[in-house]
């Protein structure tokens, strides 16, 4: 089969094919330790990466295979490289000790180590088994080929590229090795090489088309074209998190009108994730909210990643941009879009509204009056409801109160975007000194 050569998929990975590769005469016990570790090019950045190789004991993780892979993290640290992990494994080394325990811890402290240092990409090739898909999880992406899968021990169910997407535990899966390789590639390009570093830019390109209220309206309207790379598709199906480019600047884009459902648990817990790792690597965030807020049928489940949610957008030190651009109903608003909190500049398209709770629900607590008599009840608060939203509950009220920034045209909002960019590109935050935010998950 296509690419199941180790050295064809790094090859596929480093520019020109061309890698060099570091600690080959390594062995475990009596034969070569069974990955390849190894560092080149990708689009001109320097990258570390790491391939299990299945051919030699099945891939079988032992301390030798362990010490080369920590080798590249502890390589990564130093130089602030992004590393990829290209994942095909059966397991441990099987011999009866703790040994393989130990293997296996080694490589996750190293993982955790550069944990929002620098990118780790993790390209689910073939099996991915034991505790080897603890660390391949942990990394900021994973990229997982159709025919992939990963389980713990032997007699759990194995777990598919299409549950993992399901799950959110995948961030993309495509169809084959090579083509998760290349997404690899093109996610690469893309980020920051490390927390450090800025975001790259590129030569702007033109937009797709002309903006509309939709997801593809606002996505082809206001990023560069062809520049989107959707990350969690199937995961949290209300919204929509990827990044693109705007006038060439790299961005992360989260938006909430992919479906006209309100925001469920599984889409908290996506943007949530998307934003901090945003704000690891300091890409800016674009937040376009459209959204009648959360789902409350499950309150339990949902308060908690509601607060999550919440929070990662409070803790976020990165630019942060929003757009309302449709309607922004209760809580919704000041978690995601909320200016000074969750946001440094926010906007609203003229035609936007803002209100603390559904204008039908408002017309009852403050017109309820203007409903007595009415013929057609229905009609009337439908009426009503309209009414409300031209009015208390504009953009342009929302801007004389100061819950908005400013009122904006649809077709401006590339423009304002940039500019809004450009001039937040030298932002600064000093926080209170602590370890990190104790989250609620």
């Amino acid at each position: 089969m296509e690419f199941q050569k180790i050295q064809d998929r790094l090859s596929a990975l480093f520019d020109d094919g061309k890698y060099t590769e570091i600690n080959s005469g390594i062995m475990e016990k009596d034969k070569p330790a069974s990955v390849v570790t190894a560092y080149g090019y990708v689009n001109g950045n320097p990258v570390y990466a790491f391939a299990q190789d299945k051919s030699v004991s099945g891939g079988a993780v032992g301390m030798a295979h362990a010490e080369k892979i920590s080798k590249l993290y502890l390589l990564a640290s130093k130089t602030g490289n992004p590393i990829v992990g290209i994942y095909d494994s059966n397991g441990a080394v099987m011999d009866g000790t703790a040994e393989s325990l130990m293997a296996y811890g080694k490589m996750i402290s190293s993982s955790s180590a550069v944990s929002g240092v620098i990118p780790q990409i993790a390209v689910i090739a073939g099996t991915c088994a034991g505790s080897s898909s603890i660390l391949a999880c942990s990394s900021d992406f994973v990229i997982m080929a159709k025919d992939s899968e990963f389980f713990m021990t032997p007699n759990a169910e194995n777990v598919s590229a299409e549950s993992a997407m399901k799950a959110g535990i995948a961030s993309a899966v495509c169809d084959d090795v090579k083509s998760a390789i290349e997404k690899a590639r093109d996610i690469i390009n893309i980020m920051p090489v490390n927390n450090l570093s800025p975001a790259p830019e590129f030569e702007p390109l033109e937009p797709a088309g002309t903006v509309s209220p939709d997801l593809k309206g606002i996505i082809n309207g206001v990023t560069d074209s062809d520049t989107a790379i959707e990350l969690y598709s199937e995961y949290g199906k209300s919204s929509y998190t990827a990044f693109a480019r705007i006038e060439g600047k790299t961005v992360g884009i989260v938006a909430t009108n992919k479906t006209s459902d309100r925001l469920e648990s599984a889409d908290c817990s996506k943007i949530a994730r998307f934003v901090r790792l945003c704000d690891a690597f300091s890409v800016p965030v674009v937040t376009f909210a459209d959204t009648d807020g959360f789902d409350t049928s499950d309150t339990v489940s949902n308060v908690k990643n509601m607060s999550l949610l919440a929070s990662s957008y409070a803790e976020a030190t990165t630019v942060k941009l929003a757009v309302v651009t449709g309607k922004a109903v209760g809580t919704v608003f000041s978690a995601i879009a909320g200016k000074d909190v969750s946001s440094d500049f926010t906007y609203a398209w003229e035609s936007a509204y803002i209100s603390p709770v559904l204008p039908e629900t408002a017309v009852e607590f403050l017109w309820h009056d203007k409903l007595k008599g009415a013929e057609n009840l229905s009609a009337k608060r439908k009426e009503l409801a309209e009414e409300y939203k031209s009015t208390l509950a504009s953009a342009e009220k929302a801007s004389n109160i100061g819950c908005i920034d400013e009122v904006i045209s649809a077709s401006d909002t590339r423009a304002v975007i940039a500019s809004a960019l450009d001039m937040l590109s030298g932002k600064r935050v000093t926080k209170l000194p602590k370890k990190h935010n104790n989250l609620p998950f």
